[in-house]
Parts: C-alpha cells; sequence; structure tokens
C-alpha cells in the first residue's frame, strides 16, 4: 500500500469525511465558551477547544472501530471501515490513538489545573464508550456523558471553577445526546438485534419516539433555563423557536422508522447546534 492510500485509510479511520461528528461535538462547546466568557473568548482559548473537539472525536472513531472490529463488517452501514477491511492493522489504529490523545492533551496542558483534571475524566469516560454497548443497555447516556464534558471543561478553562448553573447547560446538551444518538442507533436497529448489541434504540422499543421527544422536550425546558440564568435576550428564544421547529421536522422524519430517514434525522441535529450558538452569539451583538 503506498503512503498516499494508507494516510487515506488513515483519514476514513477518523472519519474525515464525515465531519458530522465533530460538529456535534464543536456546538455545546462553543454554546459554553461564549457563554462563560459572557461573549468572545479568548484566541487561545478557542484554538484549544476547536482543536482539541476535532483530535477528541478523531480519536474517539478510531477507538470505537478499534472495539468493533469484529462486529462493523456484520453491519452494512460500517462494513467498508478500515478496520473492518483489514486495510489498517489494530496496532497501527491504537498507535494513531495514541497519537491524537496526546496531541490533545498537549493543548489542555495549556489550561488551569481543574481543566486539565477534568480533561483526564472525560478521555477516560471516550475511551470506555465504545465498549458499554456490550452490557449495558443504554450506551447512548455515557456518550451524553462524553460530549457533554467539554462544558464544565470550558467554565473551568475560563473561570477556573464550575458554576452551579453551567450545569443547566450540561442537561441541556445530556439529553440532547441522548435523544440524537437514539435516533443514530435506530439505523442499525435490526443489525444490532442480530448481533446482540445493545443501545437504547432497542430499549426503548415502541416508546422510541415517544421517548426521543420527551427528551427534545426537556432540551428545550433546560435552555429556557440557561436563557433565564444568564439574561439572554429575544435572540436566543427566536433560536429555540426554531430549534423546536427542528425537533418537529426530526419527529416527522421518523414517523416509519425507516433507516435513512432516522439518520436523515440524526444528521439534522448539526442545525440545532449551530442555531443554539447563533442565539447566544446574537445576544452578546445586540
Amino acid at each position: 500500500m503506498s503512503l498516499a492510500e494508507r494516510l487515506h485509510q488513515y483519514a476514513l479511520l477518523m472519519r474525515l469525511d464525515k465531519p458530522i461528528g465533530t460538529f456535534l461535538l464543536l456546538w455545546p462547546t462553543l454554546w459554553a465558551l461564549w457563554l462563560a466568557n459572557r461573549g468572545w473568548p479568548s484566541m487561545h482559548l478557542l484554538i484549544v477547544f476547536v482543536l482539541g473537539t476535532w483530535l477528541m472525536r478523531s480519536a474517539g472513531c478510531v477507538i470505537n472501530d478499534i472495539a468493533d472490529r469484529d462486529f462493523d463488517g456484520h453491519v452494512a452501514r460500517t462494513s467498508k471501515r478500515p478496520l473492518a477491511q483489514k486495510t489498517i492493522q489494530p496496532s497501527q489504529a491504537l498507535m494513531l490513538f495514541g497519537g491524537l490523545i496526546s496531541a490533545a492533551f498537549i493543548l489542555v496542558l495549556t489550561l488551569t489545573p481543574l481543566a486539565i483534571g477534568l480533561a483526564v475524566v472525560g478521555s477516560v469516560i471516550a475511551v470506555i464508550y465504545p465498549f458499554m454497548k456490550r452490557f449495558f443497555h443504554a450506551p447512548q447516556l455515557v456518550l451524553g456523558l462524553a460530549f457533554a464534558w467539554a462544558i464544565p471543561m470550558a467554565y473551568a478553562a475560563t473561570l477556573n471553577r464550575i458554576p452551579a448553573d453551567s450545569w443547566l447547560l450540561f442537561a441541556a446538551c445530556f439529553a440532547w445526546v441522548v435523544a440524537y444518538d437514539t435516533l443514530y442507533a435506530m439505523t442499525d436497529k435490526a443489525d444490532d438485534l442480530t448481533l446482540s448489541i445493545h443501545s437504547t434504540a432497542i430499549l426503548f422499543g415502541s416508546f422510541d419516539r415517544l421517548i426521543i421527544g420527551g427528551l427534545q422536550i426537556s432540551v428545550l425546558l433546560l435552555l429556557w433555563g440557561v436563557a433565564q440564568v444568564n439574561q439572554l435576550t429575544g435572540s436566543f428564544y427566536l433560536a429555540l423557536i426554531g430549534v423546536a421547529g427542528l425537533f418537529i421536522y426530526q419527529q416527522w422524519l421518523i414517523r416509519h422508522r425507516q433507516p435513512n430517514d432516522c439518520f436523515t434525522a440524526f444528521v439534522n441535529n448539526h442545525w440545532v447546534g449551530l442555531f443554539v450558538w447563533l442565539g447566544i452569539l446574537l445576544h452578546d451583538w445586540s
């Protein structure tokens, strides 16, 4: 295999061709940075968290594929991944994972001691998540913790403390992640049942749409609470109306529980994250 082809396989392993996961991790990070700083964060914080988000999402994809290398080949959506195709060896993937984690940790070392400690905990959560689907019926809860963990980190890096009200934002992000990752899991539900892999899509059963709807309502209520605590202006409430519209659209998409429609609903959450950030940004400008 040529160097160019090997690099291409590494890029596929890191999902550089599918940036949706990076965006879904980035948006709540930006929410927290803007709220913690009461406006634009410093260029240092922005670089560390944006680059760190990309590195950690890439590392998460690599460790996920290492954990799932014996399963991915049996799932239509994942059968072409490099480890499933054996175009990359597990030892090579582990070296890539180590390099990505190390680079992320070097960035974190420029932050406050509290943020560094939180980063260590967040890394542990990210590493154990891919293995949870073997025995835990709701691995999406662990993913919710992993993706929301950037929120207390952003506050810790900015203020060297975690204000009590920041946990409202954390809870909103957690509920949002569980909702959209259940949509994602619905695309693989048939394969997961065959392979005995657990997910909330399976756990919720015929109540999946109802529970996702409940989580989405919780997200809206928690974000309304965030707005009240932070005295956000009308632009943020307009953003929440837009988010509510997106959630309704996602419910319409999954009404027949077709895998492709569920995946479309999952990807649509990119706009949810963007709308919330724009609501905060427009508040600052006003």
